[in-house]
């Protein structure tokens, strides 16, 4: 597959005034509680009112989609609001109920997208199709395997693509629920830089309070739209609940995010040096995450020197460090001067934490 313009063609088509939004509770829980949030997101700036009709979920046990009945409810969204309507497949079976009840626009989960072979059944139930497919990145960090689902239903002759950054599971326990990893994203971009991209900032904060922040960081990287979870009584929503926000509150987010259009020379140049500012403030974050990782290491030393009796400060081993992180410095640009001074701010802290140790 090769970037071409023709891959945003649906997206033009529709004109849009503001980013793509697809919004609507994380599953459809009652007919009821569906059209209750459909009718409150009527009159916004949504675009799509998605609902998961069908939930996979990490372990069994949750509450996992109220199955086909919810498909008929989304019908009766479009009937009544005029609403397009958007929902997740994730098998064959899934597919064809859903182009019987014709919704609108379909996607592929995170956890389906790390399997060739369901992506590939999905894509060959859906061959030809002029829906609108978009694929969730994997829930792991590999851009090939995000890259080659969007490829599959290509291939299928599926002309209306897009992807959806989700975030990715990660081991440590951080403030997102799913790491953004916003370079694999503009890598992404990189390589396809027509293929629509929508960010799901639910998804990647697991907080309603920071889907602002993750939302507003996705437009100052050029994402084409976004997908939020939107429930009428959010902290009695039947899954996800700590992430969904009411219709009300998704609305004072749509007020107050700024959409930056370059429309001339300086508007270009600022746009770019937001996007570039944005990268650099993604990348310090994730330095303060690796720095308070290496002083968990560091306590961890501590406490096992303090219990063998070991003095805090191993010279041998600080030079051994030093001199591997000079060359390795040199390596990738990096003055000597500037790795001493860093790396003994990071030895002073480390010597800081393990003394603390020693003293309890």
């Amino acid at each position: 597959m090769e970037n071409s313009k023709k891959l945003r063609s649906w997206l033009d088509e529709m004109q849009l005034t503001h980013p793509l939004v697809i919004a609507g509770p994380c599953s459809a829980e009652t007919e009821s509680q569906v059209m209750q949030i459909a009718h409150d997101l009527k009159d916004t700036d949504v675009n799509y009112y998605r609902a998961g009709i069908w939930k996979p979920r990490t372990r069994p046990g949750n509450f996992e989609g109220v199955g086909a009945i919810g498909l008929k409810w989304l019908q009766r969204v479009k009937e009544e609001t005029g609403m397009k309507t958007a929902t997740e497949v994730a098998n064959r079976a899934h597919v064809d109920l859903a182009l019987e009840h014709d919704i609108d626009l379909l996607w592929i989960g995170a956890r389906s997208t790390v399997s060739p072979f369901i992506v590939q059944e999905i894509a060959d139930a859906l061959e030809g199709t002029d829906k609108i497919v978009l694929v969730k990145n994997p829930v792991n960090p590999d851009l090939s395997l995000w890259i080659g689902a969007v490829e599959r239903l290509h291939n299928a002759n599926i002309e209306k693509l897009g992807v959806i950054h989700r975030g990715f599971s990660s081991y440590k326990k951080t403030m997102y629920r799913n790491l953004p990893e916003w370079q694999i994203a503009i890598d992404l971009q990189s390589k396809f830089p027509d293929l629509p991209i929508i960010n799901d900032p639910s998804h990647i904060s697991g907080r309603r309070d920071l889907i602002f922040d993750v939302s507003q960081t996705a437009l100052d990287l050029n994402f084409d739209g976004l997908m939020i979870e939107t429930h009428c009584d959010p902290d009695n929503a039947w899954s996800d609940a700590a992430q969904q926000v009411t219709p009300e509150r998704l609305v004072e987010i749509f007020k107050t995010l700024k959409v930056r259009k370059p429309g001339d020379d300086e508007a270009e140049f600022h746009a770019a040096l937001n996007q570039l500012r944005s990268q650099i403030d993604l990348l310090d974050s994730s330095l303060l995450d690796t720095m308070g990782d290496r002083m968990k290491v560091a306590k961890s030393i501590g406490q096992l020197k303090k219990d063998r009796n070991v003095a805090v400060l191993q010279s041998n081993r600080w030079n051994e460090i030093l001199g591997r992180m000079i060359l390795e410095g040199e390596q990738r640009g990096l003055s000597e001067e500037f790795v001493l001074k860093l790396f003994k701010s990071i030895h002073q802290e480390s010597i800081r934490h393990q003394e603390k140790i020693m003293k309890q």
